[in-house]
């Protein structure tokens, strides 16, 4: 392709985003004072694939005045439970030229609230580890079942709304250090960036608060693509972390920008790009639409659980497949 027709699709790109934007995407995450209908939320939220924060969801959960570490401890403190363990809280990141999965520890519940409650937030040590429950395949239901009775097992608005019930219930808790899914650039230190899913997500703070940063689907032109041999921490008996190879495996395409400080030397098109931050408090739940990126933190101690309906593949997956497709290749020249 000539420069010239690739430029013209770099214009096209930018202007799909700008209209996006005008026709349909707001500058801030809104709110809903009630849960909406299944029609209601179908209409104006899932059909046009936008964000939502929801007061009063949730408020008739248990969990929101039962789940104290006391009642934790109590309810599920012995039990095994898998447990997300990198040097500086990065699961599933970037380290050098490596793309990085945490080590997969089995250890009592009780032992991990031990660990949160004594560190308080305080700063990361890389020899100590930082720790995440944050096992993704409906960890709330396969390993926490003893919790379930406290919480919804679906959200029947959204259940209506979709015609299906969740495909995963996911429990979350950890360190204020500890962030969801992130990637870096060719540094030897760690940089924070965004994933996306595809999956609608209800995600609901039981306590604490979840930090979001957001970008719409129609932004993905301006986010690079980069990729990594994939490896695993491996934490020795010192308490120093390896970083191990994972023979023979492919290599893993991941986002190189930190959206709290991006590069725009070099990565200038990121500045086109128009986040939304918001944050997601105790009692509230978050709609994060299929397919956005989005970066996640959190205050010390946060329990959440979150509900992942699988996203309908129709024509909204087959445009942005398209959109995925032109931008992979103008980003490529």
């Amino acid at each position: 392709m000539a420069e010239g027709e690739l430029e013209a699709v770099r214009k096209c790109l930018r202007e799909f985003s700008i209209e996006a934007r005008e026709l349909f995407l707001g500058r801030s995450v809104p709110y809903l004072e009630q849960p909406p209908s299944p029609l209601h939320f179908h209409r104006d939220w899932l059909c046009p694939n936008n964000p939502c924060i929801i007061r009063n969801a949730i408020r008739h959960w248990p969990a929101l005045s039962k789940w104290s570490p006391a009642y934790l401890r109590a309810a599920v403190g012995s039990k095994l439970v898998s447990v997300a363990v990198t040097p500086h809280g990065y699961a599933d990141a970037v380290f050098g030229d490596r793309f990085v999965m945490p080590e997969e520890r089995r250890m009592p519940f009780a032992s991990l609230l031990d660990l949160i409650e004594s560190r308080g937030g305080g700063g990361v040590d890389g020899r100590r580890g930082v720790f995440y429950m944050q096992k993704q395949c409906s960890s709330l239901t396969e390993e926490l079942p003893e919790l379930i009775g406290d919480v919804d097992t679906e959200i029947p608005w959204m259940s209506k709304a979709l015609g299906k019930h969740p495909d995963a219930v996911n429990f979350w808790l950890g360190e204020e250090a500890a962030v969801t899914s992130c990637e870096c650039s060719f540094s030897f230190f760690f940089i924070p960036s965004v994933h996306k899913d595809h999956y609608e997500n209800l995600y609901c703070v039981i306590s604490g608060e979840k930090h979001f940063i957001l970008l719409p689907p129609s932004d993905r032109p301006f986010i690079p693509y980069e990729l990594y041999q994939p490896a695993t921490f491996k934490q020795r008996e010192d308490g120093s972390f390896d970083v191990v190879d994972e023979e023979a495996a492919e290599k893993v395409p991941w986002i190189p920008v930190d959206p709290l400080n991006p590069d725009l030397e070099r990565y200038p098109d990121y500045g086109l790009a128009r986040p939304l931050h918001c944050t997601v408090r105790a009692g509230e739940m978050l709609y994060l639409p299929s397919l956005w990126f989005h970066h996640v933190r959190q205050s010390q101690g946060c329990i959440a659980v979150n509900y992942w309906y699988d996203m309908e593949f129709d024509v909204k997956y087959n445009y942005f497949q398209l959109l995925e497709s032109l931008s992979a290749v103008v980003g490529k020249k």
